[in-house]
């Protein structure tokens, strides 16, 4: 599977070769960094988590601190649920360019819809209201009856007025029209959820090639050549001493 995490920036259009205009979303996705590998054995699941520094708090507390300790500062995580196949190849500190998708690719994208605050039928349920004549008076945006006598009490599931929007919205089936590989930009067919600088999770079913961290490779490649240089040197054992010299006789006059 393919992901990365990105910021959405706005709609705009691209034309096409046959001259066919495309509305697209343009979704900044800057590197993001691997910060934390959960295994089977360890953590009970599989997952692989994700660092990007392009939306979230510019605060983090302490906690945060320690556990990205060695890695580039980032302003939000977010865990991709991994197959231990999958989880094998990954390694802590390793980057997640836009060059992971390419062109006409299917993707996922989950972000947080707009918060509309609390709002009435006509708006959240698209009730058409009542009559504005015939003596209703200030009655035209109410939702009227919301049950029988019978039962004394309210259904589950009656629309009603209330909190609306502000929830995590799932669209699959989206297209990727074009790819800025300088400007780590993603142009994908269509809306996205959410707003301007919201969060978005980019998914893809494929094979996923990354920006090996060389500081890590080095590292790990420092600790092999120490280990064969311990098996390498010879080891003496302690139970053999070594041949004592015979003391020589002094004779005093």
């Amino acid at each position: 599977m393919k992901f990365i995490l990105g910021k959405k920036l706005e709609m705009t259009q691209i034309f096409q070769d046959d001259g066919r205009v495309v509305p697209v979303t343009a979704v900044l996705a800057e590197p993001n960094i691997i910060t934390q590998i959960k295994t089977e054995e360890k953590d009970k699941y599989s997952a692989v988590q994700v660092g990007f520094n392009g939306v979230g708090s510019k605060h983090i507390n302490k906690s945060q601190v320690g556990h990205l300790k060695g890695l580039t500062s980032v302003k939000t995580t977010k865990e991709f649920r991994v197959v231990s196949s999958e989880a094998e190849k990954f390694n802590r500190g390793d980057q997640i360019t836009v060059g992971v998708f390419t062109a006409n690719d299917e993707v996922k994208v989950t972000g947080t819809s707009k918060g509309r605050g609390f709002q009435g039928v006509v708006k959240r349920h698209g009730f058409h209201g009542s009559p504005a004549s015939h003596g209703h008076k200030d009655q035209l945006r109410k939702s009227g009856s919301i049950g029988a006598t019978d039962p004394a009490r309210v259904f589950k599931g009656i629309r009603m007025a209330g909190r609306m929007g502000n929830d995590q919205i799932t669209i699959t089936g989206l297209t990727i029209i074009d790819i800025d590989l300088d400007n780590n930009i993603l142009y994908i067919k269509g809306a996205v959820p959410g707003a301007r600088n919201g969060l978005l999770i980019i998914s893809a079913p494929g094979e996923m090639e990354l920006n090996k961290n060389t500081e890590s490779t080095k590292a790990q490649k420092q600790e092999n050549n120490i280990i064969e240089e311990q098996v390498n040197t010879e080891v003496i054992d302690p139970e053999v001493k070594s041949e004592e010299k015979p003391e020589k006789n002094i004779i005093k006059s």
